[in-house]
């Protein structure tokens, strides 16, 4: 339950990094003709796609931490290994909003071509199918952000309640991803230059979290428990 609530907590902080990656998408199956429940109807409809995205990137994740648990033969390693690769991504979004950074992965270019690919695919379908599949389609954004939740919800070491340590994120981020748009943006006024480093912190506490949490629950072959 701590997990889950640092989770939410860190999901509705950064929502703000998801508008602006994701909010452009909207484009792809908005209709200025179209009334206002139906444009609602259709952003729903995205927004449930990132839903099943996010359910099924957490359940593979869920069973990769399992399968490091089992290979490894320590209970929750992957526990560790996550909250270690969040610290690390933390620290890195602070020292990126300073003006410097750590790490900085290029996107392959195949990655980027199966998301344009995946995009046109769709973009003659009727607008619900377009919010729906666009809103799949975001398990492919390479989105370091979306990433660390994946990260984390590996940590839980089983499918389902990786899935659902996802759910927790998806309703982090819902609240503003429905209320995408310049309104929004005019509410955070001077407030959105701050988010990134508040973003990143939150993210390296939810790591050490995900650490302390796990340390009771260490145990090793030949050990029942490690106090």
């Amino acid at each position: 339950m701590p997990l889950a609530l640092g989770v939410l907590i860190a999901s509705l902080i950064g929502s703000v990094h998801c508008a602006a990656m994701c909010g452009a998408f909207t484009c792809l199956y908005a209709d200025e003709t179209a009334t206002r429940s139906v444009a609602l109807q259709r952003h729903l409809g995205y927004n449930g796609g990132r839903l099943l995205a996010y359910l099924l990137l957490g359940s593979i994740a869920g069973m990769f931490g399992a399968a490091i648990n089992q290979a490894t033969g320590v209970t929750r390693l992957a526990a560790f290994v996550a909250g270690g690769l969040m610290m690390l991504w933390g620290i890195n979004g602070i020292l990126a909003a300073r003006g410097t950074s750590l790490l900085h992965a290029p996107v392959p270019g195949s990655w980027r071509h199966a998301m344009g690919a995946a995009l046109r695919r769709v973009s003659h379908q009727p607008p619900m199918t377009r919010a729906v599949a666009t809103g799949l389609f975001t398990a492919l954004l390479p989105c370091g952000w979306l990433y660390v939740f994946v990260v984390t919800a590996a940590s839980t070491g089983t499918p389902l309640k990786s899935a659902a340590l996802m759910a927790v994120f998806w309703i982090g981020t819902l609240p503003m991803m429905l209320a995408v748009g310049a309104g929004a943006q005019r509410v955070l006024g001077r407030y959105r230059q701050q988010l990134p480093v508040v973003s990143a912190a939150t993210v390296f506490l939810l790591g050490a979290l995900s650490i302390v949490l796990h340390l009771r629950g260490v145990s090793m072959p030949g050990m029942s428990h490690v106090r």
